[in-house]
């Protein structure tokens, strides 16, 4: 099929069919958005691709704001992709859009709002030049911060371009635009809206309402045409918090997104995002390390040491898998083994990836955030556990070690030596099948599902581990089984009391 070519000249754009005025002269940039996404709904497209866990929730309610060409926000917790949603929006707009050429506000060629398009158009006529926009072009957006002006964002006089152009200040070709008229006929996004200053979101009323701006002194409305879009923190966007009221009043919708509702859907997300295929080496991650991974960020959440109205970001759980995946592939690579395989001691070690991401309360801050963490990991693998081994009858291993075994693992311990101590431990190879592990498994494999089942144990309070011992048995079922030796010897000395025979040693 032969593909024509673009309009090139505003004659030629008014001769096409795809661009013609009687066309684009309907459609703001609203409407174009309501239009594409009624026809994604009615052929059943993923909407917004890579998002996981907003199917039943979030978004529904952003598809009708949509279709009531509402402006709209969304309220969350950090790490909860509202920047992602926003910036996918773009997928609602037209492959390319006319516009005059050089123009700074992207001027509609057949609508022009500057005076510079206005005389291009009056000079040329059907030989003004045209140009065109992607969808990602007709993208802006910005971070909120105290220093942001009202020239940054509405525009300002530029005394540099009426010098050079030799015009008059009052001239409107010495307007200098802002980022919200570089956004006409796009969507312009502010993401953290309740940091900008009282005085600049008071300029955003305009534009919320009557759908113009104007720039400093000059007596020029522009009537931009612009979706307006925005995202903040629950605690800051009230009354209390850092919001304007009549600002608030103007955004059609509030529209709050959550973290996953389920671990699978966090694994989902986590396995999306992490960068966990490496090509040093092969690298399997096994699903109870991911599942664990994901349960520390779930039971921090809970957790009332953790600050709740910071929240815990999912950029939590996507860094450590990150750090797990390299501490395991540090390992193979230093041993020359075929396969990487995380296993749990390598979630401690992502301990630099969990703190930095945690916001304490005073408990918190008072225990120490390595310690907190490290109860967390625990708690996540003990609930990880039960999923595997609630019917798993463990008390030959606990035995094993009640009666003085030990065995630590170590970053320097190949999977094999270290395989070779774990089969001293009877009965713990044959428990590992609700692991789908085998004992012909490769090493590393049957290593990782060995150390989950004793960390398992550790978590239910079975046995015990400690950086000098590492896995030992529980320290009470130790004391006991000392004070029973005591006993024995006492009733013995007792004994030899009664015939005469011997003392206590």
């Amino acid at each position: 099929m032969a593909v024509h070519p673009l309009p090139q000249t505003l004659g030629e754009l008014r001769s096409s069919n795809e661009f013609s005025e009687a066309r684009l002269n309907t459609r703001s940039v609203k409407d174009e958005m309501r239009a594409n996404l009624i026809c994604r709904l009615k052929m059943k497209a993923n909407l917004f691709p890579g998002i996981i866990g907003f199917e039943d929730s979030v978004v529904p309610q952003i598809v009708n704001a949509i279709l009531s060409r509402q402006n709209f926000i969304l309220l969350g917790l950090r790490g909860q992709a509202k920047s992602r949603i926003l910036r996918s929006l773009t997928a609602l707009l037209d492959e390319r859009l006319p516009y005059i050429a050089g123009c700074e506000i992207r001027d509609d060629p057949y609508r022009p709002l500057c005076k510079r398009c206005r005389d291009l158009i009056a000079e040329r006529g059907d030989a003004t030049p045209i140009a065109y926009l992607s969808r990602d072009e007709r993208y802006v957006e910005k971070l909120a911060t105290p220093d942001v002006t009202v020239a940054d964002l509405i525009g300002d006089l530029d005394p540099i371009k009426a010098a050079r152009g030799g015009q008059d200040l009052s001239s409107e070709l010495t307007m200098h635009y802002g980022l919200l008229p570089r956004a006409n006929r796009g969507i312009f996004a502010i993401n953290e809206l309740p940091d900008l200053a009282g005085k600049i979101q008071v300029a955003l009323f305009n534009i919320m309402q009557e759908g113009d701006v104007q720039i400093k002194g000059y007596p020029v409305r522009l009537a931009l045409d612009v979706a307006l879009v925005f995202s903040a923190n629950p605690e800051d966007y009230t009354a209390r918090g850092k919001i304007v009221t009549p600002l608030k009043d103007r955004i059609g919708s509030e529209i709050r997104t959550h973290y996953p509702e389920s671990i699978e859907e966090g694994m989902a997300i986590t396995a999306q995002e992490a960068w966990s295929e490496r090509s040093a080496s092969p690298i399997e991650v096994p699903p109870y390390v991911r599942a664990v991974v994901e349960q520390v960020a779930f039971s921090a959440r809970e957790d009332k040491r953790v600050d709740k109205r910071s929240g815990v970001s999912q950029r939590l759980p996507i860094s450590t898998m990150e750090l797990v995946v390299s501490n395991a592939e540090r390992r193979a690579l230093i041993h020359g083994e075929s396969l990487a395989v995380p296993r749990i001691s390598d979630i401690y070690a992502a301990l630099p990836g969990i703190t930095g991401k945690l916001e304490l309360e005073y408990e918190g801050e008072m225990r120490g955030a390595d310690t907190v963490v490290r109860e967390l990991i625990r708690t996540a693998v003990g609930k990880v556990y039960s999923r595997y081994f609630t019917d798993v009858d463990t008390q030959q291993i606990e035995q094993w070690f009640n009666l003085g075994g030990t065995i630590k693992f170590d970053d320097d311990q190949p999977s094999t030596a270290a395989l070779a101590d774990l089969r001293n431990i009877q009965g713990l190879i044959e428990k590992l099948e609700p692991l789908e592990t085998r004992s012909s498994d490769v090493p590393p494999k049957v290593v990782a599902a060995a150390e989950f089942l004793l960390e398992g144990l550790v978590a239910h309070r079975k046995l015990s581990r400690s950086e000098e011992r590492g896995f030992a048995a529980q320290e009470k079922a130790q004391r006991s089984k000392e004070r029973s030796d005591l006993e024995v010897e006492f009733d013995d000395w007792q004994r030899s009391r009664r015939t005469g025979r011997g003392g206590l040693n």
